[in-house]
């Protein structure tokens, strides 16, 4: 109850603190925001004022935020983990050699020295690898500066002159025109067909008008702010400025990446992994050596044999192995277009559970695209995205397809050049007016020419207040036209005539109305943005060849136009999306849609892509009345048949405890209209009830929530440089798809990390108990301290690497996803399998090996009990052995050498057939294969490195180990069958017996 608890209160802690930008500035009257800030409208703010204000205000930058240093990060990195018990192995050792020294200098044993010095440099070149792989440079703050322009055209003194951005304080008056970056948060005081794009704060694509008036509460929906950061695509305007630096909307947003962001799962794992074997290690070692006290050994050899069993049990390759292993699934992600920022990325998206997408550029193409057109007595017309039109196929569609070409002020920045895919030229213009470029230069195959047969004469261009564009042309032959273009319901209250393929023109009727506001409303709930077209033909007689039109006091007829139809458009689903969606939902991951658009386009994408199942129910909780009539389902259940959209603004308002509900159990969710503190919100909500989240996005507006995630995705392609800094992870392609072949690859190196360790902890039992026996029954020790690093950083390394090139299993994409609480990295499952089961016989081989290599040299293995303290008096030169044999000291160590050195080469032979076992969890070796080559070439390496250590001169000398006959050898061969026949038994009867009680002891 108490973790739950403290989960809940971390939500709590997160939903308060988080606040999202808020301002009452756009709602008071100029002269009132005048007066507040001491500026004259005229000449702008005094020099005098202005730098009483930047030391009041501070300067217009963001506050980077308190960074590490780095020699401390290297110190942690030093100190923590497996390196504390190596750290103390390596200062115990020296010490040993110290004192033993101090006592005899001539006698002092130099393998304790030799020891701490390879375990200080094993930490050492560990933590300087590891270092360098995890350091995760925060370049956040830089790619927030870059967002700010260097010079602001500023009224000061009553002149406008330019200054340094960082010098605007609240209160200057601010000139900006196409093309700029906003300095500041500014209030609008003039605006001249000025537009912005707001995307990078609010994941809208499509540039939004500004004007002095407000038209809106929520100061990120009104129209009279414009906000540092984002650009000028249109037009001119003043500003007052209202807020710099960390006050600002984006400085707000800069403020909330700094928060404490998801642990890795991985990272989880790794410290539970140590804890385990730390405690086993330290536990038993402690055990054992006060057993030594108790047998009377001197403190200096039970000091010895505590240092040997920690050594023994601690893999000290082990963070190497899965640095190593991680970054070379980076690499192999990398080829995938799949770029790995922080490697414990990696991992995260095997463990992911649910992935909250963002729409614009990820789900879909950021592109607006001609989806459906329609014109009087027609249907609406499907267009697929490359499809060509036949615009004489009718003279309604023909007129259609003219006003299309004619009304607009998009056009390619290249128009010659024709070898380009008319989807890939570059254009200029309006989102929406681009995407009709496109589709009309499909259908007439080069609007250029319509337009240069038909030149524009005069234009009133779009406005939010009309809601309609307008130009007139000249034609070759006949008098002038007028063509329209706008909202819907717009166009057709100015039209008396609509046209008819094939026949003459006939006035609208309330049949005709009818038709249209079918088709209106239904292209407008697939989420499609939907323009009218009208015409006029311009009465020559009125309008003569010379006529001169006024577009400010309209000289020329508005209503009465021809209706032609409408053009639908969309951003369309990129290819594949909506199958991928649905893999990730089969591999037991939920897919949430948080977007920044509204809610209508949200479900219709949502829809498309599979978020929102063909059948499901979809609930709407956009306005109050939806979310009071809302009842959450009770019990921990998911509602399958149920989807939710949820507006921000009810967002807002839902409890805690209702908004867990809804993340616990609806699997079809779609969050609209968020701001980036929403975004966070969610993110924190799913992290609460114990899913590990995956978020992407694109914009300065994700980066607080891709920060916070356990994994955050950006785009390479379209993403900001704040939301590349922030993530954890960069799609280079922008394609969600992209993201299920990671997810793939997250479970596989998972599964693989999984094989590596249950390889190398096996060898612990056969490196643990030498020591074990030596303190308990006496025997001469049978393997060395020295050889147990030979197999731990030697043999092991390269087999336990090469388990990053394992090929997954049949079943990766088909589970669910692990549960962090339950399947872990290291169990006691795992444990269990590897000590208990394989560990157990490849003791047996090194045992039955050293027996035999002690019996072929006179000693046999009930002479060997307690003859540990006479094997190792120097002063005894005439040991006897089972057959009478007289053994001096120099001869019994040199004996000794060879039970270390065929111990070492037992092990490496068990380890062979733990390596081909350890491959699969689940399928048969007969299924498997061997197709990991890296694999096969780590079990070439122990052979060689075996052999090298063994019988290369001066080499064996320095490891204290002997070359061995073939008839020792031959010795753990047998053992060696053994435990891969008993692996495939054991899995085979786990695939016929599921879940059954082998299946349950034995699988991990």
């Amino acid at each position: 109850m108490e973790k739950l608890k403290n989960l809940f209160s971390r939500k709590k802690k997160a939903k308060k603190d988080a606040k999202d930008f808020e301002t009452t500035d756009h709602q008071v009257e100029l002269s009132e925001l005048y007066a507040r800030f001491g500026v004259d409208p005229v000449k702008g703010l005094s020099s005098e004022a202005a730098a009483q204000k930047l030391e009041q205000y501070g300067r217009n930058q963001l506050t980077p935020p308190k960074v590490t240093p780095v020699w401390l990060l290297f110190l942690k990195t030093m100190f923590s983990g497996f390196n504390v018990l190596l750290w103390l192995g390596c200062t115990a050792s020296c010490v040993c050699y110290a004192i033993e020294y101090s006592q005899d200098p001539w006698d002092a044993k130099t393998d304790n020295l030799y020891l701490g010095i390879v375990l200080g440099v094993v930490v050492f070149v560990t933590a300087i690898f590891q270092f360098t792989q995890e350091r995760k440079s925060s370049t956040i703050m830089k790619s927030f500066a870059e967002m700010i322009p260097p010079k602001a055209k500023v009224l000061r003194d009553g002149k406008v002159s330019e200054i340094k951005a960082v010098e605007l304080v609240p209160g200057d008056i601010v000139h900006v025109e196409f093309g700029d970056t906003t300095p500041a948060d500014l209030r609008i005081i003039e605006a001249r067909g000025m537009k912005v794009d707001n995307s990078s704060l609010t994941g809208e694509n499509e540039p939004i008008a500004r004007k002095p008036e407000c038209t809106a509460v929520n100061p990120m929906e009104t129209r009279n702010l414009a906000f540092f950061g984002t650009n000028i695509v249109e037009g001119t305007g003043v500003g007052l400025v209202i807020l710099t630096g960390d006050k600002t909307a984006m400085g707000n947003i800069a403020g909330l990446t700094h928060k404490e962001a998801g642990k890795a799962p991985i990272h989880a794992e790794m410290h539970n992994f140590i804890r385990i074997i730390g405690i086993v290690a330290v536990g038993i070692g402690l055990t054992f050596f006060a057993i030594s006290l108790l047998y009377k050994y001197h403190f200096l050899e039970a000091l010895v044999f505590l240092i040997g069993i920690i050594v023994a049990n601690v893999p000290e390759g082990i963070v190497c192995t899965v640095t190593i292993c991680l970054t070379l699934t980076a690499v192999k992600m990398r080829k995938k277009n799949c770029l790995v920022k922080n490697l414990e990325a990696v991992e995260t998206l095997g463990s992911t559970s649910t992935i909250c997408s963002d729409k614009t550029g990820t789900l879909t193409q950021n592109k607006m695209t001609v989806t459906h057109f329609w014109f009087p007595e027609g249907k609406a017309t499907y267009c697929a995205p490359g499809e060509n039109i036949d615009p004489n196929g009718t003279t309604a569609l023909a007129a259609l397809i003219r006003s299309a070409t004619l009304c607009s002020r998009a056009d390619f920045k290249d128009p010659e050049n024709k070898s380009v895919e008319i989807q890939k030229r570059e254009a200029t213009g309006d989102a929406s007016e681009i995407a009709i470029l496109r589709f009309c230069e499909r259908t007439t195959g080069d609007v250029h020419v319509m337009r240069q047969a038909n030149p524009k004469v005069a234009e009133i261009p779009f406005n939010s207040a009309n809601k309609y564009q307008v130009s007139i042309h000249k034609r070759p032959k006949g008098p002038f036209l007028l063509v329209m273009k706008g909202a819907p319901e717009q166009i057709y209250a100015r039209c008396s005539t609509y046209s008819r393929p094939g026949l003459p023109d006939e006035p609208v009727s309330s049949d005709f109305a009818k038709s249209f506001e079918k088709v209106n409303a239904h292209l407008g709930k697939k989420g499609e943005r939907v323009l009218g077209f009208c015409d006029f033909e311009l009465d020559p007689e009125k309008f003569p060849p010379d006529f001169t039109f006024d577009t400010e006091v309209t000289n020329f007829p508005l209503t009465g136009l021809r209706f032609l139809g409408v053009i639908s458009m969309i951003d369309p689903p990129r290819p594949g999306v909506p199958e991928a969606v649905k893999l990730c939902q089969n591999a037991g991951i939920r897919v949430a849609m948080v977007t920044g658009d509204h809610p209508i386009t949200a479900t219709a994408i949502a829809k498309q892509v599979n978020i929102i199942r063909e059948n499901a129910k979809v609930t709407l909780i956009v306005e109050d009345k939806d979310r009071e009539n809302f009842r959450p389902c009770d019990g921990d259940f998911s509602v399958q048949d149920e989807a939710l959209v949820i507006h921000g603004e009810q967002l807002k308002k839902l409890t805690d405890k209702e908004l867990e509900n809804i993340v616990r159990n609806h699997r079809q969710v779609v969050f609209a209209r968020t701001s980036p503190v929403q975004k966070l919100i969610i993110v924190t909500a799913y992290q609460s009830v114990g899913k590990i989240v995956a978020v992407t996005g694109d914009g300065v507006n994700d980066a607080p929530a891709l920060s916070k995630a356990h994994i955050g995705i950006a785009m390479g392609i379209t993403g900001t440089e704040v939301s590349k800094s922030a993530a954890d992870m960069i799609l280079l392609n922008d394609n969600f798809t992209s993201i299920v072949t990671a997810v793939e690859e997250g479970r596989l190196i998972f599964d693989n990390l999984k094989k590596s360790i249950a390889y190398t902890l096996t060898s612990n039992v056969p490196e643990l108990t030498p020591f074990l026996v030596y303190v308990v029954f006496g025997l001469p020790l049978p393997m060395s301290i020295i050889a147990i690093l030979c197999i731990d950083l030697g043999t092991d390394m390269w087999p336990a690497i090469s388990y990053a090139y394992e090929v997954a299993e049949s079943d990766i994409m088909q589970r669910p996803p692990r549960d962090p609480k339950y399947d872990r990295l290291v169990n006691f499952r795992l444990l269990r399998y590897s000590y208990l089961q394989i560990g157990f016989i490849q003791g047996m081989a090194g045992f039955m090996t050293y027996a035999a290599v002690m019996a072929d040299n006179g000693f046999r293995l009930n002479d060997l009990y307690n003859l540990r303290l006479r094997w190792e008096d120097k002063g005894i030169n005439d040991l006897t052995d089972s057959f009478g044999q007289e053994w001096s000291f120099e001869e019994r160590k040199c004996l000794e050498k060879c039970c270390h050195a065929a111990f070492f080469y037992a092990i490496v032979v068990v380890q062979w057939a733990d390596l081909i076992a350890s491959k699969m969890r689940t399928n048969s070796i007969v299924a498997h294969g061997f197709a990991n080559k890296a694999l096969n070439m780590g079990m070439l390496s122990t052979v060689l490195l075996c052999v090298f250590l063994l019988y290369t001169p001066f080499v064996n000398q320095m490891f204290a180990l002997m070359p061995l006959r073939l008839r020792w050898c031959l010795i753990a061969i047998p053992y060696a069958f053994l435990i891969f026949t008993y692996d495939e038994m054991r899995r085979y009867w786990n695939r016929l017996h599921p879940q059954g009680l082998v299946f349950n002891e034995t699988f991990y």
